[in-house]
């Protein structure tokens, strides 16, 4: 088991080793003149001068690549409008538009982001594994059908178009929720629940969709495996069968989407946030891109690609602890 975290570990490195690579590859070396584009539009060329020497722009690809990554490491130390700015690490850049490290505007945005993302996580997971389960338990009967009737139009609704008919209904029409914002949950629990309920919902209603449909076939598939007649055939109660049978191997396929799908959530839910107008990751990079502000939106790609890799070796371990056969198979 511990040479088996060790090479994921290993793999994790060399994967997030290839993103930062790839990222820096597409935001200054491919781009016309990065200069220019983190400068903005309204620019002097006394200043685009000025961003080409302070970010080194004139050295050697490699030179610039390793000042990066020794950024993420170690810090590094930009120079602009006559001051030297310390970007403390892991520094993932500076915006030179709104005069604010990167990591420093990420983290102000990340919880409310973690917020939106645990809730819809929550709400998604219960209603899709739930849903699931009774779905293959009913399978072919009324239930069944409903449930795949909900489940296809979860997956076709845009979540803008959601987003916008429930703020209409709730908010315009009836009056029942407020305008969704960032309130902080110890200040005021109740006004926390109401403003984040719509996000949760438009953001779960897909994915637990998703996770119904998973979650009906692996059980249904489970249930034809022959350890499961044998359980059955030995007088096992229901209940038993299906829990410690049924719904473990099932799940193995649910904690893999899961855990990549949160991991992804955490950096941002671009449309969601913005469309709500809450003060996410999500949204942090949407006016970042009309803004055409590259440090940021290289910084929340990072952010998110780091996320995902690492939510991926998670689920990896976990896979042990839920499916014995995988841990058989990582202590060879």
């Amino acid at each position: 088991m511990t040479r088996y975290a060790i090479n994921r570990l290993l793999g994790m490195v060399l994967v997030l080793f290839l993103v930062s690579l790839f990222t820096f590859v597409v935001f200054f070396v491919l781009s016309p003149d990065p200069a220019v584009q983190i400068c903005g539009k309204n620019c002097t060329p006394e200043r685009i001068d000025q961003i080409r020497e302070n970010l080194g722009l004139d050295l050697p690809f490699w030179t610039q690549f390793g000042t990066f990554l020794g950024g993420l490491f170690f810090g590094r130390t930009y120079e602009g409008s006559g001051a030297v700015i310390q970007c403390a690490a892991p520094c993932l850049g500076y915006s030179f538009q709104s005069s604010q490290p990167v990591t420093e505007m990420i983290l102000q945005r990340l919880p409310v982001s973690a917020t939106v993302a645990i809730g819809a996580a929550v709400l998604w997971l219960l209603t899709g594994v739930t849903g699931g389960v009774i779905s293959a338990v009913k399978e072919d009967k009324f239930a069944d059908r409903f449930i795949t009737g909900l489940t296809l139009g979860g997956m076709s609704i845009p979540n803008y178009v959601l987003a916008l008919l429930l703020q209409f209904v709730l908010v315009v029409s009836l009056g029942w929720l407020p305008f969704p914002q960032a309130v902080p949950f110890l200040d005021n629990p109740v006004q926390w629940f109401l403003n984040f309920i719509m996000p949760w919902v438009v953001l779960s209603i897909g994915y637990a969709a998703t996770y119904t449909r998973l979650t009906r076939a692996n059980v249904i598939d489970t249930l034809q495996e022959n350890y499961v007649r044998t359980a059955k055939a030995k007088g096992l109660r229901p209940s038993l069968v299906w829990r410690r049978h049924a719904l473990r191997p099932a799940l193995t396929p649910i904690v893999t989407i899961f855990g990549m799908d949160f991991a992804g959530l955490l950096g941002g839910a671009l449309i969601t946030e913005t469309v709500f107008g809450i003060n996410g990751v999500g949204k942090l990079a949407a006016d970042s891109i009309t803004k055409n502000d590259q440090p940021v939106i290289m910084g929340v790609t990072l952010l998110a690609a780091f996320l995902v890799v690492v939510g991926n070796m998670v689920v990896d371990l976990l896979y042990s602890v839920i499916d014995p056969r995988v841990r058989v198979g990582a202590s060879k």
